[in-house]
């Protein structure tokens, strides 16, 4: 009797930073991951220091580091999605470039990790050129808040986009113009009283440039709120990694991502009660665990 290998977990390689609080980066990629039922492989970009009230440090590791990682990984994983979060530096970005030119792997999705939430800069200035030019139009998704939108299409002072419904669609040529194959405008931090992002997609159809989708939530009001980026890409990650088609993907995670908010106060941890800094705003994690059953608030 033929003895059958036991069913693949879907295997999804994350490429970024290291979060001391466990509430973005690589920790939050983990989580999302294995919560939705992959498998996560991992390689680390940068050491971060921060907890609840912000980022203290960043130290990116060395570009050779990085490279031996992928290296390790490719030689002995079938992956079968891609979510890239903090690089950190030009040549950590320029190693995963090349990797990424080495394997035209069909499924990437790159979230634009720029400034953390509290402001500190977790990719250099310096890289931002090659990151537009180089890094986007690798990507099969690429997923933009509004303050990440506004810095890769070097909008400021009256120009800047706030996420208003009505500008979708110029914003979306926009990014199509940047050589991204498609994109997800994030709503978390627009003015409409809805969350709603955007999927846009170069259209198959001769007569327009783009498709553009709408996927809304109730907004939620919540100080728990670190690592939505990277929990939402990570989710598109893994549920492409699982056979889903982009759309349904992207549907999904918005779900998930609602349902980690929904629940994030039952799943905070232990705080010193002397150590919150009251000129700081203190954020704390998402629940990426949450009770299963669909989410309350969706809209299709």
């Amino acid at each position: 009797m033929i003895k059958k290998n036991p069913p693949s977990l879907a295997t999804v390689l994350t490429i970024s930073g290291s979060d001391s609080s466990a509430g973005a980066g690589l920790q939050a990629d983990l989580k999302t991951i294995h919560a939705l039922g992959g498998y996560a492989l991992t390689v680390a970009t940068a050491i971060t220091a921060q907890n609840s009230q912000g980022v203290s440090i960043v130290y990116p590791l060395p570009a050779d580091i990085v490279e031996k990682q992928l290296q390790a990984i490719v030689s002995d994983y079938d992956i079968q999605a891609i979510k890239i979060g903090m690089l950190g530096d030009i040549e950590i970005l320029k190693v995963v470039i090349h990797f990424l030119q080495q394997i035209r792997h069909p499924n990437v999705i790159l979230d634009p990790v720029l400034t953390s939430s509290s402001g500190h800069a977790l990719l250099n200035s310096v890289a931002l050129p090659t990151f537009i030019k180089e890094l986007l139009p690798q990507a099969s998704l690429v997923t933009p808040n509004t303050f990440e939108v506004n810095t890769l299409l070097n909008k400021n002072n009256d120009a800047l986009f706030m996420g208003c419904k009505e500008d979708i669609p110029h914003i979306a040529q926009e990014l199509i113009a940047l050589n991204i194959k498609a994109a997800v405008i994030k709503g978390g931090h627009s003015i409409d009283p809805l969350a709603t992002d955007y999927l846009i997609q170069r259209s198959l159809n001769p007569k327009n440039i783009m498709d553009i989708q709408a996927y809304s939530t109730q907004r939620i009001k919540s100080t728990n709120t670190h690592g939505t980026g990277c929990t939402y890409a990570s989710a598109v990650a893994t549920i492409l990694a699982q056979g889903k088609p982009l759309s349904e993907a992207v549907q999904q995670a918005k779900e998930y991502l609602f349902s980690t908010l929904c629940h994030a106060n039952e799943a905070q941890p232990c705080y010193l009660a002397n150590a919150f800094n009251t000129t700081k705003h203190r954020k704390g994690n998402l629940n990426h665990f949450p009770p299963s059953g669909k989410p309350l608030g969706s809209t299709p």
